[in-house]
């Protein structure tokens, strides 16, 4: 009797996942059953019970050696797709996690409509003029993506439709389709654009003639924005994979409307497999450049658009660490540098003799100023006009626009109000002679609004904010908090929260952060946050080392073997909020994405008592195995370092969520992937996971969901609708908001 009271002790633990699959196995070895006979009973006992077995990833000890060192992976072999074992068991975990997700189905539904309810369904964006022309996209109510319209710059002028991704969507029969860019040719003849179907980010190139309606070219395997017109309106520009290496874009050739792709010009092939081509157009349209660059150290080819089949031009060797930025003005380069100028600064080079000798500094570095935006380095954050240049950068550790006075030298910056906020330059192909600018800015309490800017006069006139039905901004706060790191360091919080209608004290908070590659987290306005907020949940963004909030060494301090300081950012910020008596540790959830999602999955590690949940959407979680085997791994080495090097591979090792994982108590874990995901493969939270659920002693929640699309999810509203409102159920259910029914 005894016996049968500990097999049903012991079942009840492995049902409810109270149990690391090794303990498990001990257990039961010493009721004599063996593993087989474990897992029949585990079968009948959850139908018996009615609860969601999760499923059982095998350990298949595999070891990897490189020149830095080996590793015995015990779930390697999950990075084999082409093993059914491998597609069987994400299915299994996709079913265990609708399972025990599915109380919240109701709820779910009801936050996909409030998302959608907030969306205006007929909007409009501001046309952009272009030689003629303005080109525009709306919403339509009841397509999922917006639609692309031109008209002739005329009164009276009919609105023409051309392009509609919700009909190509039905004539690929696909349900994920994303327009990755589009481009008019200057004699507004021809419209190009990249149309990507499964979500691996690898583009086909279509050109569409928009007199005869007819597609003219269609080149597959390119990248997605990587496409710009010579003046002639026939000559196209673009990047193209690898042949052997898909997702790596290593090749930029020249193309004329209509010929065979064949046929095309090879205009430069990138041999440096940490290298990624990018063509760009200066903004005069005279100068094509030709940008091969990596996380932190690029190099910029350039020739005359009027002479195609010239040479490219090498304008500065690539060194460790040092990112170039060129624009093209009269007989002039301007470049925009952190060479000796972690913060960057502005010279300017003769076309004709662009060497350093020859090189003059218009604007120089400052320790107190930072002159770029490293999550888009590339345009719109360096523009320029005849007489002025505008720099998208940082001061305070607070976004900031930086105009210069080209014929003046006399740089101005522009101010905003908020605490905190979000600023994007608008690409805006005015006339090159043009005074003004466009930029976008938000808060996390001020929609979206595009603003033109006067560089002459300083006049602002506000052309359109976005419309969000049912939303109420005086009803939420914005705050700008710090904490302090281990080291000392001051570390910006940005916090959001409904204050009307809930008790004083300590609330739901869901902390996020992104903290790598010197991307700066923007503290933006999302219609898909308010079912969060609006149910007392509050948002708070976490500004941790690895972005580039205070300049250069904000980054530097938080990448390679420095990496370490963004998680103690992180946890520091954690411990503010619930210091401040904003949150307590059972009502905190953390999250991140990508590089982001490292904050969660280290943390769950080092600090699982200090929140109670952690959704980690597509994580770099094995950052070994990510560096070695993915395809942007090579890539990502100036970020977090080159794991052949010993010295390199131990401080990855102490830190890297994989590689910590341990017996233990968990808190409840989301995490999220993509199997068509080109960035972060598919198998690196799978590998997590299925370590995790080995591992971890307690009755937490342990879901992964698997998608079939790529890194950002769903390409239409309402699947990123959908998307959110999942992880939103989680964090409402493991946060208390909502009741949580067992599985």
């Amino acid at each position: 009797m005894h016996q049968q009271h500990q097999l049903a002790r012991l079942l009840d633990n492995a049902l409810w996942n109270r149990m690391g699959r090794r303990a498990l196995l001990r257990r039961a070895a010493g009721l004599g059953l063996s593993a087989p006979a474990l897992a029949a009973l585990l079968c009948t006992h959850a139908a018996a019970q009615g609860r969601p077995q999760p499923p059982d990833a095998p350990a298949r000890p595999h070891t990897f050696t490189w020149p830095g060192g080996s590793e015995v992976d015990p779930y390697a072999w999950l990075e084999n797709r082409d093993d059914p074992a491998v597609m069987a068991y994400l299915q299994a975990e996709n079913a265990y996690t609708d399972a025990i997700m599915a109380p919240t189905q109701a709820l779910q539904g009801q936050m996909v409509q409030e998302i959608l309810g907030h969306i205006a369904p007929e909007e409009a964006s501001v046309p952009f003029s272009w030689h003629g022309y303005l080109y525009f996209i709306r919403r339509q109510s009841g397509k999922d993506q917006a639609l692309f319209y031109r008209q002739r710059n005329a009164a009276g002028a009919p609105e023409e439709l051309i392009l509609d991704p919700n009909a190509l969507a039905t004539e690929f029969a696909t349900e994920y389709l994303l327009v990755g860019g589009w481009l008019p040719s200057p004699d507004n003849r021809y419209l190009v654009y990249w149309i990507d179907t499964t979500g691996a980010e690898i583009y086909t190139l279509f050109v569409k003639d928009l007199e005869s309606g007819s597609i003219v070219d269609a080149i597959p395997g390119t990248y997605g924005s990587g496409s710009v017109w010579g003046p002639d309106s026939r000559t196209l520009f673009y990047v193209m994979t690898d042949e052997e290496v898909q997702g790596w874009f290593n090749r930029a050739y020249r193309h004329r409307v209509g010929d065979d792709p064949a046929t095309d010009r090879l205009l430069y092939q990138e041999g440096d497999e940490r290298l990624f081509i990018d063509v760009l157009l200066s903004k005069d349209g005279q100068v094509l450049f030709l940008d091969s660059s990596a996380a932190v150290t690029n190099e910029v080819r350039y020739l005359p658009t009027d002479d195609p089949d010239a040479t490219p031009q090498l304008f500065a060797p690539q060194a460790d660490g040092v990112l170039w930025v060129l624009e093209h003005h009269g007989d002039e380069i301007l470049a925009l540098t952190n060479e000796h100028a972690p913060n960057f600064k502005v010279i300017a080079a003769p076309m004709e003799t662009p060497q350093p000798e020859h090189w003059r500094e218009l604007i120089p570095h400052r320790e107190d100023r930072f002159l770029a935006d490293m999550a888009d380095l590339y345009r719109p954050v360096f523009d320029v006009s005849a007489r002025y240049l505008v720099l998208l950068g940082r001061e305070d550790g607070l976004p900031r626009l930086f105009v210069h006075d080209l014929e003046r030298g006399q740089l101005e910056t522009v101010a905003f109000e908020e605490p905190t906020y979000a600023v994007f330059v608008a690409a805006d192909p005015k006339e090159f002679a043009s005074t003004t600018m466009r930029f976008y800015y938000s808060s996390l309490v001020t929609p979206w609004r595009l603003i033109e800017y006067d560089m002459a006069t300083g006049e602002r006139t506000m052309l359109h904010q976005n419309e969000v039905l049912d939303y109420d901004p005086s009803r939420y706060v914005e705050e700008r908090i710090f904490a302090t790191s281990t080291d000392g360091t001051r570390v910006p919080i940005s916090l959001v929260y409904r204050q009307e209608g809930f008790a004083p004290g300590p609330r739901p908070f869901l902390l996020d952060g992104y903290g790598g590659f010197g991307t700066s987290e923007p503290a933006d306005f999302s219609e898909g946050r308010l079912p969060l907020l609006d149910r007392g949940v509050g948002n708070a963004v976490a500004h941790v080392r690895g972005g580039t909030e205070y300049g250069g060494r904000w980054w530097d301090e938080g990448r390679l073997r420095h990496k370490k300081n963004v998680f103690a950012d992180f946890i520091a910020c954690a411990e503010q909020l619930i210091a401040d008596g904003y949150t307590s540790p059972d009502r905190l959830a953390v999250q991140g994405a990508s590089n982001g999602g490292l904050l969660p999955g280290v943390l769950v590690n080092e600090r699982p008592d200090l929140i109670a949940a952690a959704i980690a959407e597509v994580p770099v979680a094995d950052v070994i195995g990510f560096l070695l085997r993915s395809v942007i791994g090579p890539a990502s080495i100036p970020e977090y370092g080159d794991p052949n090097d010993p010295e390199v591979l131990r401080y990855q090792r102490s830190y890297s969520p994989y590689q910590n994982v341990h017996a233990g108590a968990y808190p409840h874990i989301l995490a999220t992937g993509g199997l068509a995901d080109p960035r972060v493969d598919y198998w690196v939270p799978a590998k997590w996971v299925a370590k995790l659920r080995d591992l971890k002693t307690d009755d937490t929640l342990l879901l992964l969901r698997m998608g079939e699309v790529g890194h950002g999810g769903g390409s239409g509203l309402s699947e990123r609708a959908r998307e959110a409102a999942f992880m939103w159920a989680f964090v409402l259910r493991t946060l208390g908001v909502v009741e949580a029914e067992p599985g």
